[in-house]
């Protein structure tokens, strides 16, 4: 049987900040999300146009990453239904792999831009739980872009849950792709994880 694989635009999509699932314990406030948007978006940035090498840069970026998003919500969520139908050796192997495969293709992309600027927009409470920031991104010879992240208060802290670029929920949209890749595997977990070990490998050539 041949592995079902991921996509690239697939695997990026879920690094473009897919994120979490588990509920958040806490109402956010948009002033407090708005705030965590902004250093977080700031050291971003400045690593982004540093003039440190690409692979520090990159390790940079992964550091900014893991403190900033709900990385085991956000794989939970994305698994959606077959999280119940994945055994707990299963959970704890797809959640290593997501981080490695999110971390390795946000990193190794944002640590080779350079001339990045970031403009702060309007913040708003989206549901009790989470709030809506916007934001302008900006590269040297690319059409401004906006991206809108959803915070939700995680275990006391602000985490990014959500992105979403151009009306699309890139949580949503991985959960349905992940999905398709386990029912064309047979409805096995186990098709999702080779895929994934697959693209690490490709990520890692």
């Amino acid at each position: 049987m041949t592995t079902p694989r991921l996509s690239r635009r697939t695997l990026f999509g879920a690094a473009l900040l897919s994120l979490p699932a588990l509920p958040a314990l806490a109402q956010m406030d948009p002033a407090r999300a708005a705030a965590f948007i902004q250093a977080t978006g700031q050291e971003l940035v400045g690593v982004l146009n540093s003039n440190a090498p690409v692979e520090r840069r990159r390790a940079a970026v992964a550091d900014i990453l893991r403190r900033s998003v709900d990385i085991e919500g956000t794989g939970r969520f994305i698994l959606g239904r077959w999280w119940r139908a994945a055994s707990p050796a299963e959970q704890a192997e797809f959640l290593r792999l997501f981080e490695e495969v999110l971390i390795r293709n946000l990193a190794s992309r944002f640590g080779e831009y350079q001339g990045v600027q970031f403009a702060l927009g309007r913040a708003q409470q989206r549901t009790e739980d989470d709030a809506l920031v916007t934001t302008i991104v900006q590269r040297p010879g690319s059409a401004a872009f906006t991206l809108d992240w959803r915070v939700a208060d995680v275990n006391g802290q602000p985490r990014i849950v959500d992105l979403v670029a151009e009306g699309a929920s890139l949580r949503l949209t991985q959960r349905s792709e992940y999905s398709a890749v386990i029912q064309r595997g047979g409805n096995q977990v186990a098709a999702l994880l080779n895929a994934m070990r697959q693209q690490i490998a490709q990520l890692s050539r």
